[in-house]
């Protein structure tokens, strides 16, 4: 029987959990890299084989980085129900403890939330371990989404959580103390598959793709390409009032699994950026994700960065592809997010044609430029997180964060890359190959922190 693709090659999951202390470092880390890089993993425990990727459980890795030192590298599953085989779907409808929690990892509050969107977050400490499922002390109704968005102006926290049953789609506000002030019905969605959103310093905006709940599939994500299926973008003012004035506007079939970033421009129509991918696609990566026979190609290979701008005096939205380069994972200097902004980050993956390779992108949307860093052969970095520098006055100036996988060394570093020119900095031996994975977050040290 042929291994699934996403047990092999970079995604081959670890088998257990280690701690490693005083790693060795190659070149200078800067003094701010004061923190936790805590950074999540589809990983199955031994013996286990999902039926789709995104089904594999959550393994998060943090590396503590101080005074230039990196002070050690650890992982841990995270320990749910599901991690032990407990169902998602019971007698009494959906367990939204039972999660992989193999998605996300974030901080808001003093909470390390590890997340999936099919459930409610998981509580870690600051060690890795698991706490338990959180849900707001009880104010959150839904699963939530695995991209919540933290507003760099007010602190709060928004997020969505969608369901390929009625209600479609809820949205909450937590304010910066981690209480939940706001949660609301979305009116007019649908079964659509909602991943990611955005948000702008005075609306959400959010995406529903080509792709909608199909329940004849059998992989365990019950999703599908549906043509019937209407794409859209729902753009809801941010106010107490805002889901009765909501406007949903048609756009080209697509489907988007995660925002670069969205703003109001100095016309007022909101722009919105993110890789986007057509049928064929989103049927070469399903194909993968699923572990389908000759697949031939690996996930993201038509993942092609594209902008909307809705106008919405005129009721219209203008579409265009930005590039011809697959990439994947965007990111983007935080303090930016909801505002105009010049640089984007992401990922690089071949096409379905072997054109292109891995690497880290930057995108200069002023120019229109793109500079790629070459990742090497047979390594794979992962998504590059930005930290910014001390005493920064321009939106470049910091630092990306990315874990590379490298097949030929069976090994891992945490690459350090000048966000300006992408020009290397500095590099933190792993004492094990970390399973290519998803999502992660930078956690700068707080004073509670100083002595962990």
């Amino acid at each position: 029987m042929t291994r699934k693709p996403y047990l092999t090659g970079h995604y081959t999951p670890a088998v257990d959990e280690i701690t490693a202390t005083g790693l060795t470092v190659e070149g200078t880390l800067p003094p701010e890299l004061t923190g936790r890089l805590i950074r999540n993993s589809h990983n199955p425990k031994p013996g286990v084989t999902p039926t789709h990727w995104f089904k594999g459980s959550g393994m998060v890795h943090g590396i503590r980085l101080r005074d230039g030192r990196a002070e050690w590298y650890r992982n841990r599953w995270v320990r749910t129900p599901a991690l032990d085989g407990a169902p998602y779907m019971t007698e009494d409808g959906p367990d939204l403890t039972a999660s992989t929690a193999g998605t996300h990892v974030i901080e808001h509050a003093g909470r390390l939330l590890a997340l999936s969107e099919a459930n409610f977050p998981v509580e870690l400490t600051r060690d890795l371990d698991t706490v338990g499922a959180y849900d707001f002390d009880g104010l959150l109704r839904s699963a939530m989404t695995a991209h919540p968005k933290t507003d760099p102006v007010t602190g709060e926290l928004h997020f969505f959580g969608s369901s390929p049953f009625p209600p479609f789609l809820m949205y909450y506000v937590a304010d910066a103390r981690g209480r939940i002030t706001r949660s609301v019905e979305v009116p007019g969605a649908t079964a659509s598959l909602k991943h990611d959103f955005a948000l702008t310093r005075h609306h959400v905006v959010f995406i529903e793709g080509t792709v909608t709940f199909d329940p004849t599939e059998h992989s365990g994500i019950p999703y599908a390409w549906n043509g019937d299926q209407p794409a859209r973008i729902g753009v809801m003012p941010r106010g107490p009032r805002g889901a009765d004035q909501i406007r949903w506007f048609p756009i080209e079939p697509g489907s988007m699994l995660h925002a670069a970033n969205a703003y109001e421009d100095a016309r007022g129509r909101i722009v919105l950026e993110g890789p986007t991918v057509d049928r064929e696609g989103f049927l070469l990566s399903w194909n993968w994700w699923v572990g389908a026979p000759g697949r031939g190609t690996e996930p993201n290979a038509r993942s092609y960065t594209r902008r909307w701008t809705i106008d919405m005096a005129a009721g219209r939205v203008v579409e265009q592809t930005l590039d011809d380069l697959a990439v994947e994972f965007p990111t983007l200097n935080e303090d930016f997010i909801g505002a105009e902004y010049r640089y984007q980050y992401a990922v690089s993956f071949p096409d379905q044609h072997g054109y292109g390779g891995y690497g880290i992108v930057k995108y200069d949307r002023a120019t229109g430029g793109r500079r790629v860093h070459q990742a090497g052969d047979a390594r794979l970095p992962g998504e590059a997180v930005f930290v910014p520098a001390a005493g920064a006055t321009r939106e470049d100036d910091g630092y990306l964060l990315t874990v590379v996988s490298d097949l030929k060394q069976d090994s891992s570093q945490l690459l350090v890359l000048d966000a300006s020119d992408l020009g290397r900095v500095a590099a933190v031996h792993l004492p094990r190959r970390v399973t290519a994975g998803i999502h992660g977050s930078w956690i700068p040290d707080a004073e509670t922190d100083a002595d962990a």
